[in-house]
């Protein structure tokens, strides 16, 4: 393995081994083996990056129930594709050669694979996105 390879893996936060077991698909152990630990690594980028995509779109996230801003999320995450094509580079720009070479055999379902757990990872962190002046309120 080379040095990038090594210095890729060494960054990624560890999950316990209880995610891993022979019956599960190739794609499932590349979820689990490559896909959340980078997603995990790189979950700062990430909220930065829909935080900026808010801002970007005239702030009418702010104004939207809880709802509205979960669809609102599923909505840029899934159909814009400039922003998600944006969200897939900072995760596969941290695959080694030997997963990127893994993941373009298959990279439609493992995209799909992919955008579900941003989405989720921004669902799951919406109080992260509240109006700025309102951050600073309290």
């Amino acid at each position: 393995m080379n040095d990038r390879a090594l210095d890729l893996k060494s960054i990624r936060p560890e999950f316990s081994s209880n995610t891993i077991n022979d019956n599960m698909s190739s794609d499932e152990r590349f979820q689990n083996l490559v896909l959340r630990p980078v997603i995990q690594f790189q979950h700062d980028i990430l909220m930065a990056s829909f935080r900026n995509y808010i801002g970007k779109h005239k702030n009418v996230f702010y104004d939207l129930s809880l709802e509205k801003r979960t669809d609102y999320i599923e909505n840029a995450i899934q159909k814009d594709m400039k922003f998600r094509n944006s969200l897939k580079g900072i995760i596969i720009g941290l695959f080694t050669l030997e997963e990127y070479s893994i993941y373009i055999e298959n990279s439609s379902a493992l995209n799909k694979r992919m955008m579900n757990i941003v989405k989720d990872r921004v669902i799951s962190n919406i109080q992260l996105f509240e109006k700025p002046e309102m951050l600073t309120a309290v």
